[in-house]
């Protein structure tokens, strides 16, 4: 009786070897004949779940993504305005080693995507979430229509991401604690923004 293969278990498990190879290693040095080779596959043997590099490397993007905003949707459960962004943004800054190899593979991802439409808008969708998400915890900490709201909801996203490509292309003056500081910084703006209400 022929083997059942589950292709949803093979395909997680080449995305899997292959963000981590991105993050180990750099997208430049990533070709099919390594990949296969680090996933456990003869030459050849990932055109059955992925045809062509770009097919892997989009959907290796959109589960770096995803497994992001699982951790974020748990991490923000039972919270509700500055608290959930708080840690929404604990989430997402490279504050770990595997939050630094996520904050490696999106830098490598923003400069594929540059030139990359499918890219592009698998990095446009992750932000609309985070944008979608900040918008309804501002909404509890400064009340609708603010006309801050929308300056503090890009500045915290734009902290974010700039803060992955910092660790990666500055570690030293980015380390654990300088983020955590910058992000407090982020935060005491924050709560001097709700604290002008009324």
């Amino acid at each position: 009786m022929p083997k059942i293969v589950d292709h949803d278990q093979r395909r997680r498990e080449i995305v899997e070897v292959t963000w981590r190879f991105i993050a180990r290693d750099g997208i430049d040095k990533l070709n099919l004949r390594d990949l296969a080779a680090a996933a456990g596959f003869a030459n050849g043997g990932l055109k059955p779940y992925f045809p062509t590099k770009d097919s892997i490397l989009t959907a290796t993007f959109g589960y770096v993504a995803a497994a992001t905003n699982a951790r974020i949707e748990a991490g923000v459960r039972g919270r509700e305005g500055l608290s959930a962004i708080e840690a929404f943004a604990h989430e997402v800054l490279p504050l770990d080693e595997l939050r630094r190899d996520e904050a490696r593979v999106a830098v490598h991802f923003w400069h594929m995507a540059l030139g990359d439409q499918l890219l592009a808008q698998v990095n446009a969708q992750t932000m609309q979430t985070w944008r979608d998400m900040l918008d309804g915890w501002l909404v509890q900490l400064l009340g609708e229509g603010h006309p801050d709201a929308r300056a503090a909801r890009d500045g915290m996203i734009n902290f974010m991401m700039g803060a992955q490509a910092g660790s990666v292309l500055d570690e030293e003056a980015n380390s654990v604690q300088s983020l955590l500081e910058q992000l407090e910084h982020q935060l005491i703006a924050l709560r001097r923004l709700a604290e002008t209400i009324g």
